[in-house]
């Protein structure tokens, strides 16, 4: 075998190898928004909640226990809002429905649109919390200078883990005007 054919057969086991790995890739990043659904819902972030569930209101309260629950707002350091809790933290009975809200404010005198992500905290009770309503299901359209309180509805589930006392709804306000224009 000569020089120039052991190049070709070099060339197209690079080119195979290529392919391969392009498909590969392929594959890969069309499985991660399923594998991410799956982690969001496991890990209790992002707005994999379901907008509605098995809840009524009034299955299985438990009317022995209470948990805490604390309320964070964090505008992220990108964009001009005033955002923060109406309440710092409730006390609740699992499976009951509560209701609070939120306060968000457009700082700036050009109409926005912003998105809510949510964290639960420990990680272990993001399971247990469920949001039936909330603003950080969809994105929210501000107009110029505008402020407006912005319900959650939840039900932390009897079945929370009875070390666990009290848990954080945390709340990340992220401007989202110039994704939302495309």
């Amino acid at each position: 075998m000569d020089l120039r054919e052991r190049r070709q057969r070099a060339n197209r086991s690079l080119i195979l190898s290529l392919l391969v790995m392009t498909a590969g890739s392929f594959a890969f990043g069309w499985a991660l928004v399923p594998l991410y659904d799956v982690f969001c819902r496991v890990a209790g972030v992002g707005n994999a909640e379901a907008k509605s569930g098995p809840w009524s209101g009034t299955e299985a309260v438990d009317p022995n226990r209470e948990i805490t629950v604390e309320f964070v707002a964090d505008p992220a350091s990108v964009g001009s809002y005033e955002f923060r809790p109406k309440v710092a933290s409730m006390r609740v009975h699992p499976g009951k429905l509560y209701d609070t809200q939120f306060f968000a404010k457009n700082l700036t005198q050009q109409p926005s649109v912003a998105q809510a992500v949510p964290s639960i905290s420990p990680s272990v009770a993001a399971k247990y919390f469920h949001k039936t309503q909330c603003f950080c299901f969809s994105p929210q359209r501000f107009g110029a200078g505008e402020g407006r309180d912005m319900p959650v509805r939840f039900i932390v589930d009897p079945g929370l883990p009875a070390n666990v006392d009290k848990l954080t709804l945390a709340y990340t306000f992220f401007d989202t005007t110039q994704s939302a224009a495309r």
